[in-house]
């Protein structure tokens, strides 16, 4: 019964009046086939059959030279003419229609389940997705957040160094873009463009408090203030975005250099109306260090790497070599047993000169022990220089490092062969 209801919806099924008036006997002028005036048997009426009783309607025929009138008779023929016969292809219904309906839904539930269905493992994971970041203190900070990658982390099974600087990077020109003012260059604004002036760093202190893992979501806040005449200062403060630990402090001073000259240049006063309405008040994160960097030379430093070339890659949009970039040159130059043993808990970097993609360089370390036993829990300290093979300073540092909380390789055991 439900099956004989449902395919009527379909296919109709004719009445039992249709049927017995179907096979009722009509007059001969009545049927669904009869004789014209000229004796030619006419169509059944369909919608093409009336189209032809029209035109046979329009051709007047005379008779002993009378025309004869069959309007009314056409008329009556197309008005009595039956409907064509139901088959079971003319009920069928219009199935385009009915299957477009149905992908329709079933990808409209497909969506609706996947976006209702996935679930990230960690509710940390969805913190700033796109990572466009925002503003937070009436436009003064600003905050991005970051997930740690696979690639970005190294053999102790955490982020490197680099990955945090490049961190803190992003986040300064995401922020100068949000503020209107990023229009070429690294944060140039617009009349640092017409005047052909860039940002380069003069000066870095970095203390880190420990290193996120893989899948690690680290929340990254900065903000700029004024730092001398001629000169800008960037703080940023990196903290987990689950526990709120902190991760990373670091402040940096920055001046201008025009980019066709290759010379630093003071700050004009147009360019100082468009940065100093996003400048606060407030005291550096980290203390400042005022200890001089050392300059080495060959018989004081201890390690020497020579033959460091700069890659294409290696380059930024202002033709320079990225200054994160340098950061791991001088730790090529740093012993493998204290990579081994220790890791990297502050920095100070000072930038004499910018390089570029024909430089050849050249990495100096010189490493000294605070322990007084010299114990293997001993911090320690080491001072580097990066310089042309021509003897033209590019960069001092100087690095404390203390030893790592957790042999995450030695704990973990080896990684599987397929893995390296």
């Amino acid at each position: 019964m439900v099956a004989s209801m449902a395919t009527s919806v379909f296919f109709p099924v004719p009445s039992s009046s249709s049927v017995a008036s179907a096979k009722a006997p009509k007059p001969i002028n009545e049927g669904p086939e009869r004789l014209g005036i000229r004796g030619i048997v006419a169509k059944p009426a369909s919608q093409s059959g009336a189209m032809e009783v029209k035109a046979q309607a329009q051709a007047i025929p005379k008779v002993n030279g009378t025309k004869v009138g069959l309007k009314a008779e056409a008329q009556t023929v197309e008005d009595d003419a039956p409907s064509a016969p139901r088959t079971f292809y003319n009920q069928l219904p219009d199935w385009s229609f009915l299957f477009a309906a149905i992908t329709t839904i079933f990808l409209a539930a497909e969506k609706q389940f996947t976006l209702i269905d996935w679930k990230p493992r960690r509710p940390d994971m969805l913190a700033d997705a796109f990572g466009l970041g925002k503003m937070m203190q009436d436009g003064l900070d600003f905050r991005q957040n970051f997930s740690i990658r696979s690639y970005e982390i190294g053999a102790d099974r955490t982020a490197s160094i680099e990955t945090l600087m490049n961190h803190l990077q992003e986040t300064a020109l995401n922020h100068a873009r949000s503020a209107g003012l990023l229009v070429d260059g690294f944060g140039s604004t617009p009349e640092m463009t017409k005047k052909n002036l860039i940002w380069v760093v003069t000066k870095m202190q970095v203390l880190v408090e420990r290193y996120p893992s893989w899948e690690d979501v680290v929340e990254v806040d900065t903000w700029v203030a004024s730092s001398g005449k001629n000169g800008m200062r960037r703080d940023w403060h990196v903290h987990d975005h689950r526990t709120g630990q902190t991760v990373l402090r670091a402040t940096s001073v920055w001046v201008m250099m025009n980019k066709l000259t290759r010379r630093l240049s003071k700050i004009p006063e147009e360019v100082r109306a468009e940065i100093e309405p996003y400048f606060v008040d407030r005291d550096p994160i980290i203390d400042e260090d005022s200890r001089k960097v050392q300059k080495l030379e060959d018989n004081t430093a201890d390690f020497i790497k020579r033959g460091l070339n700069p890659r294409w890659g290696d380059l930024d949009i202002n033709q320079h070599v990225n200054n994160v970039k340098y950061i791991g040159w001088i730790l090529e130059s740093a012993p493998i047993s204290i990579l081994e043993s220790h890791e990297l808990a502050g920095m100070t970097l000072e930038y004499r000169r910018e390089c570029g993609r024909d430089s050849v360089l050249q990495s100096l370390t010189a490493v000294s022990n605070h322990g007084s036993d010299g114990s293997p829990e001993a911090g320690i300290e080491c001072q580097h220089l990066l310089r042309l093979e021509s003897g033209a300073e590019i960069m001092r540092g100087r690095t404390q490092w203390r030893p790592k909380r957790a042999q995450g390789l030695q704990n973990m055991g080896p990684l599987p062969a397929g893995n390296t």
